[in-house]
């Protein structure tokens, strides 16, 4: 099992026997002649043929071929057939259309974020604050110059003061590895080892991220090892046969998506893949990868009718390969990288996705939990007055909430094709919509498990993600907007700031609930607590627009409870209903405690309250 072949195959810049040039490595075993093509050569397959080699692996030294240059393979297939095909291992592309490889020499970059890395290869995740903004960089916001894009240097100050302001630990990106077509968002990727040039050079891309760890951000990026496109210049049929792709289309073609899938039964391609995600904590310094669409590489059956997939050795539909690419993958890079984040986008019961190797897992991180992300959502399109007939749509994760290692995602996917933007999926009339989302984001952030949010929800967006336009911008200066984004920015500092609300993110004894059948109010009230049993803070969410007046919860301890966030707050764009700071505790039984507060719960609203350690108790 191989990690690093990207210090040894792709370009190189060397010079030899006293000449400057660059070294060539290509595996294409069943092509009968290699040659690269070149500015050099006037792009003439021959003119520099490469040799071969009893490994399938082609090399050569092209003089005079300097950083810069663009390049690629000409490949004769044992039937006489030439292909043009970029270089599955460059460091660089051209700008799309154009794609050409680059020749590109990473070393020159003189990294500051030694501090950073220190610290997070001593971070236990698990019980710290990990709050994503979710972010597609050709989106985000664009040049008013008529360039399509910024660039990554221009990019990085503008989105690092943006996200500070918001209280982000981390933020995500979407596939920034190169790919051929703006309209897959990257998720069909051509460059596993080349950031696109979109937006700049990979010298411009590593001070992107430098820039964010001094910042005390980190950086993840999604990475793509489900599938690739069967672009002509790409992966596909790369020496004239299945090289990366399985060759029986049931195991090596994608019917959703029209893709090629990896064979991850080949060492070649496994070891292609694990250098591909080595590559990116090596060399640009990423704190983690969230990989896209693991349910589609666990299970030969996924999206295929019966007899459109072949069973795996013990006749079962599970992938064997893929399962054991997944293992090694976050086995390597959780040893040769400490406290890095592996994340899986998986959307089915499979166990073990966030637990150990060693004991059975996949070795995962984290894990989405794409059921919250559905129940809630359902829940929430409900118009109020039905919602008391589902109260379980959202007591019901607490029944698994702790079986996996869980990351509450509110991505990219829920506010695309037709599904509308979150704000204009709420029901109800445009305050009650802006009240609805602002208690979703609530719910979110109170709930066991870390946070994600795809950019422009903390605007609130009337309009759903449109990959070719920036964000609507201009709905910053109104007050209801700029009530959900201050919102977002005390969700986060308010989650930071309680041990009680992340510390315990993936143990029982960080949650338990006080009331969760109280349908007819369609209210639910809970405890999340930190490792001190003492550290602890009460939930109260009210699902309905009625405010409700005296209403009882049971409480832990006697004392004064302080209001720390109220969803309905002016501030925020609320009504300002409330409980004027917090309230007292009396004495008497509720929810089987001997102590309960008397609160006013405001419509379509939450609370967050805290006892006030040595607060007297009112006479």
């Amino acid at each position: 099992m191989e990690s690093t072949l990207y210090r040894h195959l792709g370009a190189h810049l060397v010079t030899q026997d006293s000449v400057a040039g660059t070294k060539f490595s290509v595996w294409a075993p069943n092509a009968s002649e290699v040659s690269v093509l070149c500015d050099l050569n006037s792009w003439m397959h021959g003119r520099h043929p490469l040799n071969s080699s009893d490994n399938g692996v082609w090399w050569g030294f092209v003089p005079g071929l300097k950083q810069g240059d663009a390049y690629k393979f000409a490949l004769r297939t044992r039937d006489g057939h030439l292909l043009q095909k970029i270089d599955p291992y460059a460091f660089a592309s051209e700008v799309p259309p154009k794609s050409a490889s680059i020749v590109c020499d990473l070393n020159g970059h003189a990294w500051r974020d030694r501090a950073w890395i220190d610290q997070r290869e001593t971070m236990n995740w698990y019980e710290q604050p990990v709050s994503i903004y979710e972010v597609h960089l050709g989106s985000w916001k664009r040049p008013q110059d008529g360039r399509q894009f910024f660039n990554y240097r221009e990019l990085a100050p503008l989105l690092i003061d943006y996200v500070k302001e918001l209280g982000y630990t981390h933020i995500e990106l979407m596939p920034i590895n190169e790919f051929p077509f703006d309209g897959s968002w990257g998720y069909q990727a051509t460059g596993y080892f080349a950031p696109t040039s979109r937006f700049g050079s990979p010298h411009d891309f590593m001070e992107f991220v430098d820039l964010f760890h001094e910042a005390g951000i980190g950086v993840i990026v999604d990475w793509v090892p489900a599938h690739f496109p069967t672009d002509g210049h790409s992966l596909g049929s790369f020496d004239g046969t299945c090289l990366y792709e399985h060759s029986d289309p049931r195991k090596g073609f994608h019917p959703d998506w029209g893709t090629l899938i990896f064979n991850y039964g080949r060492d070649e391609v496994r070891d292609f893949l694990l250098s591909s995600a080595h590559f990116w904590l090596d060399v640009y310094h990423i704190d983690g990868l969230r990989v896209d669409a693991v349910a589609s590489m666990l299970y030969l059956d996924y999206s295929r009718k019966h007899g459109e997939w072949v069973p795996n050795m013990f006749g079962g539909r599970e992938n064997l390969e893929a399962i054991q690419f997944l293992k090694d993958m976050n086995t390597l890079l959780y040893q040769d990288f400490p406290g890095v984040l592996t994340i899986a986008e998986e959307s089915t019961s499979w166990g073990g996705v966030s637990r150990p190797v060693y004991t059975g897992g996949l070795g995962f991180g984290m894990k989405w939990d794409m059921g919250w992300m559905n129940d809630t959502l359902r829940y929430m399109r409900r118009e109020p007055i039905h919602r008391g007939h589902h109260q379980n749509e959202l007591s019901f994760r607490m029944v698994y909430a702790f079986t996996e290692n869980f990351l509450l995602p509110l991505s990219h996917d829920e506010v695309v094709h037709g599904k509308q933007s979150l704000l204009s999926q709420m029901p109800g009339d445009p305050w009650q919509k802006f009240a609805n989302l602002r208690l979703l984001y609530g719910y979110q952030y109170t709930q066991p498990g870390k946070k994600l949010l795809f950019m422009g929800g903390e605007i609130a967006q009337w309009t759903e993600w449109n990959h070719n336009v920036q964000l609507d911008w201009p709905l910053i200066g109104q007050p209801l907007h700029d009530g959900v984004r201050h919102l977002v920015g005390d969700l986060n500092r308010v989650y930071r700031s309680e041990p009680a609300l992340h510390q315990c993110d993936n143990s029982g004894e960080g949650f338990r609930w006080i009331s969760a059948d109280d349908w007819q109010n369609s209210v639910y009230s809970y405890v999340r607590q930190a490792r001190d049993p003492g550290e602890f803070v009460i939930i109260v969410l009210n699902l309905t627009p009625v405010p409700r007046h005296d209403y009882k919860i049971g409480v832990p301890t006697a004392g004064f409870y302080t209001e720390l966030l109220n969803t309905d707050a002016t501030v925020y764009g609320g009504s300002g209903q409330g409980n004027a700071g917090g309230v007292y505790s009396q004495a008497g039984v509720c929810h089987g405690q001997n102590q309960h507060i008397s609160l006013t719960l405001p419509p379509l609203g939450m609370l967050v309250l805290k006892p006030v350690t040595g607060a007297k108790l009112k006479a």
